[in-house]
């Protein structure tokens, strides 16, 4: 699984586009209800955390941050950026947001392109693993990241996302607007290719409505760029932008000349545990004092919540 790479997605736009700074913009409304739908789901985890990353939390939503540092109010948390450029004032003591003020004492965050090997107790990914290159690599980064008995939190669009985009383009016979999407069932697989264990995977669907077509385009704008290899490769001019407004006008509308225009968002939520390592197995096999020591050490720890 290791060398699963989706298809479509040109790997040089996806550097260019992670490596953009977000941090003096916020993130979009869709990736802030994600982060808040995604939040709630903590409540539900039993399991002690005292050292958190987020991942990309700039364009993941420094709103739904604010929520986990809420849920985790005692808790060290990690801004994992792609470049250390990237580092935002809350991460050296600024004045906090109003959203970070509510009922609360924040500790401080520290920032930086990867958190400490094997420390942290969660990974906090907020729609990210759709806009990379190469996700199991990204899985592989999480995994390392945590500590045994760690978890990882994180969301990304799915297949469906866009449909109606899609289809119109593929009737006019335009370049996908958009690159293809990882189902979930593979997403779970890469988590287990990554050395995760227990993963559990679930989706919803999000519509989001228009009044025009000059306010969805500045939606879509805000959630990313075309990273499809297959997309056009140069600018497009006046003229075809006013035909894809009318375009949208219309068959986003069903033909009919009022009412809003609809956008389908498939959304996943993936969750799943770093087990403490297995002794490897062969025909003969050595094993040190220390590895046993550690080994059993780790089965004999208590699993909170039980």
């Amino acid at each position: 699984m290791s060398d699963f790479l989706p298809p479509s997605i040109d790997s040089t736009a996806a550097a260019r586009w992670a490596g953009l700074a977000s941090g003096s913009s916020a993130a979009p409304w869709l990736h802030e209800e994600v982060a808040q739908r995604m939040a709630e789901r903590l409540r539900f985890i039993r399991l002690p955390v005292s050292r958190w990353a987020d991942w990309e939390p700039d364009r993941g939503g420094m709103q739904g941050h604010a929520l986990v540092e809420a849920h985790y109010p005692e808790a060290e948390n990690f801004l994992v950026r792609a470049s250390a450029a990237q580092a935002t004032p809350e991460a050296e003591g600024a004045p906090l947001k109003w959203w970070q003020r509510i009922g609360r004492t924040r500790l401080a965050s520290k920032t930086g392109v990867a958190p400490p090997e094997g420390a942290m107790q969660m990974v906090w990914a907020n729609m990210l693993a759709h806009q990379v290159a190469d996700p199991a690599a990204l899985l592989g980064s999480w995994h390392k990241a945590l500590a045994t008995n760690g978890f990882v939190m994180f969301s990304c669009l799915g297949p469906d996302t866009l449909r109606e985009l899609r289809d119109l383009y593929a009737r006019l016979g335009w370049p996908s607007p958009t690159q293809d999407f990882t189902d979930m069932h593979d997403l779970g697989d890469l988590l287990v290719g990554a050395g995760f264990a227990e993963p559990v995977m679930d989706m919803e669907r999000i519509t989001l409505t228009f009044d025009t077509p000059e306010r969805l385009l500045q939606e879509l704008r805000g959630l990313g760029r075309n990273l499809h290899v297959g997309r056009f490769p140069a600018l497009r001019g006046r003229k075809w932008l006013a035909r894809l407004k009318a375009e949208l006008s219309q068959y986003l509308r069903g033909g009919a000349s009022e009412g809003p225009l609809a956008l389908s968002f498939e959304v996943i939520y993936g969750h799943a545990l770093k087990p403490a390592p297995r002794l490897p197995v062969a025909a003969q096999t050595e094993i040190s004092l220390d590895d046993m020591r550690s080994t059993l050490r780790e089965r004999k720890k208590p699993i909170a919540g039980k």
